[in-house]
């Protein structure tokens, strides 16, 4: 796999590293929970307390085999990542995060677009899989306009597994979101 720098016209796409995790944890963490995701429209803060992610499960997820942690740069400042796995023919997309701020600009278009054309050209997936917690309507809806489709195959949420959040609200399930990658 070609893990080399890559630029377009605004930001820098290189696989994350070690010494990236402490600026990966703030900036999911920002997109997702507290009071400072507000600012921006992919906030979980109404359904969910507590953590996003941590800095385990991000060394985690760039120490896994198959996977990477696509960190987003502009002007060599954080602004976004996501996670891509490799599961056969398809890449899983993960742990998507742009800082606040910045949402609503077009960033989280281009990073998802480049993130399915490193899946398709690098490793030949077919399709993209994604999880949304499946009352996120607005943000599903995004998914949609770009491509992707709800195929109604749920997985329950992890209560009681604070890694994941404290709930909310007690109807929390995953649904399973498919692109077809050309």
């Amino acid at each position: 796999m070609d893990t080399a720098p890559f630029r377009d016209a605004t930001e820098t796409y290189r696989d994350a590293v070690e010494a990236d995790v402490p600026a990966l944890v703030a900036l999911v963490e920002s997109a997702y929970r507290g009071d400072a995701s507000r600012a921006g429209w992919t906030t979980e803060a109404d359904i969910l307390g507590g953590q996003r992610t941590d800095p385990d499960g991000v060394r985690e997820v760039i120490a896994t085999p198959g996977s990477r942690l696509v960190a987003v740069e502009r002007d060599g400042e954080l602004v976004a990542c996501c996670q891509l796995e490799r599961r056969g023919d398809a890449a899983y997309f993960g742990m998507f995060a742009v800082r606040p701020g910045l949402q609503g600009g077009g960033l989280g278009r281009r990073v998802l677009a480049e993130a399915e054309r490193m899946a398709s050209e690098q490793w030949g997936a077919r399709e993209m899989h994604m999880t949304v917690i499946s009352v996120r309507d607005e943000l599903i809806a995004w998914y949609e306009r770009r491509g992707y489709r709800r195929t109604g195959r749920m997985t329950p949420f992890p209560y009681g597994d604070e890694r994941f959040g404290v709930p909310r609200r007690d109807d929390l399930r995953f649904e399973l979101l498919v692109k077809e990658l050309g």
